[in-house]
């Protein structure tokens, strides 16, 4: 691969509308990206949206929406790194392109989780769940095999790729009109579900064509015609790697703030990524502990400082591996090539996580209640769309938004449109919808 082709400010849908970075704005191609993400809908909606704690009540925790802001601002410094290194090496023959890097991944990392469905990941659990073992099993033989793994092993990562490029009804050719580079940034895993070895994929049977013309566009390795699967984007990498650094150090800072994890024990998974830190950093950083008396200030004050030390640490990584990674052939994440010492103390982390927050009694309730949730409006609405002279799915389909309505009927798109539908629906929304149908609420009579 050749940077001076995966950088490019050529549009899905509108083709190429400036050579040059800037044009005759003040924002660059992929500033224009990021701003068109932040200021959608779908992104608005994320912050009613679970991350791993439930939603905020006393005490405010990261919901989809902060989570997402964050992973942007460490992309972001990922991003500006790897501009630097190809300015020093002449990479790229464009510069207001290269300049902007940082601008591209940054807008990677805000669409990244705008596929998600609500109560966090749980969520693409119980839309797969309800097709694999619940009432959605019944529609198996009116699917193709590459059709059923779509909602079998439905995933957030292919339905943010679908979400920003399908043009849905109503909506302009080209979904979001997003640049390839910034779109090819959130491909983690580039290729369709018959080709997955694990529950991830990158774009559903819906959206093939899209992910070729991009990466045709970009000059991105196709591995395999049958099944669909090429290279990832290198940007790709730094994406994944700003929310991995983000969601599994600011969730120790969640269950800290929650009273889930003790003070002490936090500030030691924190402390252990710098037990080889100079004599002078330690120093340093008592001085600063000691100045700073409020413990969650204190434990602010460490988790930023993990947090830039992983940052610097995954830019050396891509540096160091920059020919495999242009190659292809690069194996695994950012992190997990990262020095040996911080990934010991990122296993801890991993470990002390999945023991003590991950299933804790909160998360997992939530958990339980997005099952029975997603799985009654999935029931409710597939039905509704598979039996539509029905009375009452007529009355259930009018609450549908015209713009999820399919213009084919074939039944791969009937349950998209449900699923399109309730995939981006808040949590609140979900459970507030889900006790209307249910009859458990009713809703307020407006004067």
């Amino acid at each position: 691969m050749d940077w001076n082709h995966l950088l490019t400010s050529g549009r899905l849908g509108k083709g190429e509308e400036k050579k040059s970075g800037y044009g005759n704005e003040v924002r660059s191609q992929f500033q224009r990206d990021y701003d068109r993400i932040i200021f959608s809908s779908a992104f608005r909606r994320l912050q009613n949206k679970t991350q791993v704690f439930p939603l905020p009540g006393r005490i405010f925790v990261h919901n989809r929406l902060t989570h997402t802001l964050e992973v942007a601002s460490v992309g972001r410094s990922l991003g500006n790194s790897l501009a630097e290194m190809l300015f020093r090496e002449s990479y790229i023959s464009e510069p207001s392109l290269l300049s902007n890097i940082g601008s591209a991944v940054s807008a990677g990392c805000l669409a990244h989780d705008m596929g998600n469905p609500p109560f966090g990941h749980s969520g693409e659990a119980a839309i797969a769940h309800f097709f694999l073992s619940g009432p959605g099993n019944s529609l198996k033989s009116e699917l193709s095999d590459a059709e059923w793994l779509d909602f079998t092993h439905f995933d957030g990562n292919a339905n943010a790729f679908r979400l920003l490029t399908h043009p849905f009804r109503g909506k302009r050719e080209g979904g979001f009109a997003l640049t390839y580079t910034s779109l090819a940034s959130i491909v983690k895993y580039p290729f369709e579900s018959t080709a997955a070895t694990t529950q991830k994929f990158g774009f559903f049977q819906s959206e093939k064509e899209t992910w070729k013309q991009m990466a045709q566009e970009m000059q991105i390795p196709v591995i395999s015609e049958n099944p669909l699967s090429g290279c990832r984007h290198p940007l790709v990498y730094l994406v994944e790697a700003a929310d991995d650094i983000c969601y599994q150090i600011m969730d120790v800072e969640d269950a800290f703030k929650l009273g889930i994890l003790g003070y002490d024990t936090t500030r030691e998974l924190l402390m252990a990524f710098h037990r080889h830190s100079s004599k002078s950093k330690l120093k340093e950083m008592d001085k600063t502990l000691k100045e700073v008396s409020d413990p969650n200030e204190q434990i602010s004050y460490l988790r930023a400082g993990v947090i830039g030390k992983l940052t610097r640490e995954c830019s050396a990584v891509f540096a160091r591996n920059q020919g495999a990674i242009l190659d292809g052939t690069f194996k695994g994440s950012l992190l997990k090539n990262i020095d040996q010492e911080l990934l010991d103390a990122m296993k801890i982390v991993q470990d002390v996580s999945f023991d003590e927050i991950y299933n804790h009694r909160t998360v997992v309730e939530i958990e339980i209640a997005g099952y029975k949730i997603l799985g009654t409006l999935l029931e409710e609405f597939t039905g509704a769309l598979m039996d539509p002279s029905n009375p009452l799915s007529r009355k259930i389909l009018m609450l549908i938004p015209k713009q999820y309505h399919q213009a084919t009927d074939s039944t791969y798109h009937r349950i998209q449109t449900a699923v399109d539908f309730i995939s981006g629906m808040t949590d609140v929304y979900a459970l507030d919808l889900y006790r209307k149908i249910k009859g458990i609420s009713l809703p307020e009579i407006r004067q």
